[in-house]
């Protein structure tokens, strides 16, 4: 069973930046696309990004195109989230999932979840 692990989080002025980090354990990442989700309080979760398993297919919401980039690294069975120029609607908790394809993450139905990590965009 793939445990997912995030860090990175934490409190940032508006126009900072963060790092989110999602490490694997319990198995392989084999073959699994990977991708985030955030809730903000009071908000359903929505679709952040998600990128394939060769790394070189990434998807994101419209609110992230520019801003937003998902990375992975396989020999570390570890994923990226590299937030720029954030915005105080950014704040939300921050998700990591993995499922069979992209598309899959992006549906955010089954699969595996991480427990998240806060992210809060506030002066």
């Amino acid at each position: 069973e793939v445990q997912l692990v995030e860090s990175g989080g934490g409190l940032v002025q508006p126009g900072g930046s963060l790092r989110l980090s999602c490490a694997a354990s319990g198995g392989t990442l084999s073959n699994l696309a990977m991708g985030w989700f955030r809730q903000a309080p009071g908000k359903e979760r929505e679709f952040v990004a998600a990128i394939n398993w060769d790394g070189d297919y990434m998807v994101y919401a419209p609110f992230g195109e520019g801003r937003f980039t998902v990375s992975r690294d396989n020999e570390k069975n570890t994923q990226y989230l590299e937030m720029i120029n954030l915005k105080p609607e950014d704040t939300a908790a921050y998700y990591c999932r993995a499922d069979v394809s992209t598309l899959k993450v992006r549906r955010g139905e089954g699969g595996y979840w991480g427990r998240g990590t806060q992210v809060t965009v506030s002066l």
